[in-house]
């Protein structure tokens, strides 16, 4: 899947900088910068595809974000 473009009324971040931190930590940050629905998942598991705006997904091992992506 190609990347999504960045929607004007949606939170411009920078998604890589959640790499890295805890799941507390990136979740409160998200919150903070305006995403209305944040979303953790273990990696390897089956997750709804489509798009919701707003929303920030990110793959969590280890209470660690591996991987973050919007919708």
């Amino acid at each position: 899947m190609g990347p999504v473009p960045n929607r004007p009324d949606e939170p411009d971040d920078d998604l890589d900088s959640y790499v890295g931190l805890d799941a507390r930590t990136a979740e409160e940050r998200a919150r903070e910068r305006g995403w209305s629905t944040v979303r953790a998942v273990p990696p390897g598991a089956i997750i709804t595809m489509e798009y919701l705006f707003g929303r920030i997904n990110f793959e969590v091992a280890d209470d660690v974000v591996r991987r973050c992506w919007r919708g």
